[in-house]
């Protein structure tokens, strides 16, 4: 299965770790496309240049481990589509391109269901979709909701707990399952 995963979800570092740990483990082929790349380097430029830089080499490092990821579409094919913000309609062309079964986005409102299905596309939020992979294959999951956590108590002194940090990621229904299930 492959999802087309949307900059807002890229870009909050520990929604991005825990999704790309679930492409990882096998339950998806990640894709993007060079501009949903750009709006990521973009939104994290507003926190330094050193966020922007970082953003960028995630990027890459991303790029480098799934190298069919990145999906460039014809422009041409952005005249034909419409969504409610104009600003999005890149996001269902690489979709549409790439042969993406989903969409990961935070953004519901500007993917209406009913366009995607014309194009034979679902949208995901991630906390839904992992919710669900912790759900039907909590033992592949959950080592990699555990991996983010230890990351994120390494990274800033705190002892988090799981559904504390998921809560804080707009995962709280991920992070309750893998409490549950754990």
């Amino acid at each position: 299965m492959k999802i087309l995963i949307d900059a807002n979800v890229l870009y909050p570092t520990v929604m991005r770790e825990v999704v790309v740990g679930a492409a990882r483990a096998g339950f998806f082929e990640p894709q993007w496309s060079p501009r949903i790349v750009e709006e990521w380097a973009r939104a994290a430029a507003r926190h330094g240049v050193e966020g922007e830089v970082q953003a960028r080499g995630t990027a890459a490092m991303l790029n480098a481990a799934w190298p069919r990821a990145s999906i460039s579409h014809p422009p041409q094919l952005d005249e034909r589509l419409w969504l409610p913000d104009p600003g999005d309609i890149h996001v269902l062309a690489a979709a549409i391109h790439g042969s993406s079964d989903m969409i990961m986005t935070m953004n519901a409102k500007d993917f209406p269901r009913n366009i995607l299905t014309e194009e034979g596309l679902l949208r995901v939020d991630p906390d839904g979709y992992l919710q669900g992979c912790a759900e039907a294959q909590p033992d592949r999951i959950i080592p990699v909701a555990h991996s983010v956590l230890a990351e994120a108590r390494r990274l800033s002194g705190d002892d988090l707990t799981m559904r504390a940090l998921m809560k804080k990621a707009r995962l709280p229904r991920f992070g309750k399952a893998v409490e549950r299930l754990s």
